[in-house]
């Protein structure tokens, strides 16, 4: 058992070794960014597909399930996330908003500001992942532009 558990790690970290090349060709520099690693990447690229799919970062933000939705009533004003879209891409959205949460200076000072303003941590969660969904439409919209191959052209019989 523990030599299966042995081989076992050592296969999931071959595994992991060669998504990071495979993100790394498809959208370089994607992993840099913080928070994101090489299975959140991943499902953001498969999720994202083709530059065109999704026209603008709002389209995006729906197809990921981060958009706002208005959930007020009476005089209060406030919304909430959509509840559509890919689920998958949704929680890897979801993990780097954690771990800059957890990690990263700028969003500990961002998540304390809101705080303090009286926002919730699921009204300051929601705001992180719409934010978080604007970055990588960018990034990949950027990233996968650069690095389209254009088509060769057919041969002439």
């Amino acid at each position: 058992l523990a030599l299966a558990v042995r081989a076992g790690r050592h296969a999931l970290a071959a595994n992991r070794a060669q998504l990071q090349t495979i993100v790394d060709e498809m959208a370089p520099g994607l992993t840099e960014r913080r928070g994101i690693g090489a299975v959140t990447a991943a499902q953001a690229i498969v999720s994202f597909s083709h530059p065109g799919r999704c026209r603008s970062d709002a389209a995006f933000a729906a197809l990921s399930g981060t958009s706002p939705l208005q959930a007020s009533s009476g005089k209060t004003v406030r919304h909430r996330l959509n509840r559509g879209g890919d689920r998958a891409l949704n929680r890897a959205i979801h993990t780097i908003a954690l771990t800059r949460m957890r990690c990263c200076p700028t969003t500990k000072e961002y998540v304390a500001r809101r705080t303090a303003e009286g926002k919730s941590s699921r009204e300051i969660r929601r705001c992180l992942k719409r934010y978080i969904a604007r970055e990588l439409y960018r990034a990949l919209n950027a990233s996968t532009t650069l690095t389209a191959q254009p088509l060769a052209a057919p041969a002439a019989h």
